[in-house]
């Protein structure tokens, strides 16, 4: 990976790994999730609507032939994403919802293979069943000393996985738009479903904390915006399965920034899985890829 896509997927990770205690932030302070999640997207689209509409700026339409795999991306990878993660929250810790988000690469290396043609070695494989055995713990340890599988940790699941079909279809599209118009259509078609969550928005702005405020207008502006074109413009310069490979250091900063900011640490048992489970991210990008007869480009184009 080039200095700058590594530089700029590095950033988004630190801002995304943030988000978890702010969103965490904002459901302690008086918004229900759905509200939350309205507030943050609506923020976000509002910031890239200004930028569409700013005089001199450049803004090409989606070509009709795009327009329907954007408006899907947009609702798989910004509105069931965030609707599941932050639903998610209600029950289970920053540190290990950003724990079970941090096994994204391992779904995005199982659509590789399917999708990019990106062919494992035996070691791949290895580290992919590593990986789910870590998630495994993850999930089961979010409860505590229950040992049972919540319904927030399989919604965060839910939010990992879509989160990688999200990076990887996307992929295609950055021959034709730049990043920060493919983040803007994405964000916009993202956040029509959140509006769904509008009753009683306006009695939740009202009562809700000053930092519960704060915390929803940083995740819309930084996680929600800033970092989605950022991460965007580094998909755009490498393959998604490297790029992706770095969300595995987003549960070490949810983690530290949940801890200093809420003073909430996940259980030990959660603790010992994200190890596990980085493992096996590590494994599969490291060392688990055989080389491709078919050029990268190709392979991209024909999803």
């Amino acid at each position: 990976m080039n200095a700058k896509a590594f530089s700029l997927a590095l950033f988004s990770i630190v801002i995304w790994g943030s988000s978890f205690a702010a969103i965490r932030v904002s459901l302690q302070g008086g918004y229900d999730a759905g509200q939350n999640v309205l507030v943050r997207f609506s923020v976000a689209s509002l910031l890239f609507l200004i930028y569409a509409l700013w005089p001199g700026t450049k803004f090409r339409l989606p070509q009709t032939g795009d327009a329907v795999r954007i408006l899907l991306l947009g609702w798989i990878g910004i509105s069931v994403y965030h609707i599941c993660v932050t639903f998610g929250m209600e029950t289970i810790s920053a540190g290990t919802a950003g724990m079970l988000v941090g096994s994204g690469p391992i779904f995005t290396a199982l659509i590789a293979a399917f999708v990019l043609k990106e062919r494992l070695t035996g070691l791949g494989w290895l580290g992919l069943g590593i990986g789910f055995i870590g998630i495994l713990f993850i999930a089961f340890g979010s409860a505590g000393a229950s040992l049972t599988l919540t319904s927030g940790a399989l919604l965060v699941l839910v939010a990992a996985f879509a989160t990688s079909v999200f990076f990887v279809f996307q992929k295609p599209l950055f021959a034709r738009y730049s990043a920060i118009e493919l983040t803007a259509y994405f964000t916009w078609a993202g956040t029509l479903p959140f509006f769904i969550f509008s009753p009683g928005i306006f009695t939740a702005l009202q009562n809700a904390t000053m930092e519960a405020h704060l915390s929803a207008l940083y995740v819309g502006v930084f996680p929600a915006a800033v970092a989605y074109v950022t991460w965007s413009t580094a998909l755009s310069m490498e393959n998604a399965s490297s790029v992706s490979s770095l969300i595995y250091l987003e549960p070490a900063v949810a983690i530290i920034v949940a801890w200093l900011w809420l003073h909430e640490l996940p259980t030990s048992l959660a603790l010992v899985g994200g190890v596990i489970a980085i493992a096996g991210v590590i494994i599969v990008n490291a060392l688990g890829r055989k080389s491709r007869s078919v050029s990268r480009k190709t392979a991209e184009s024909s999803i």
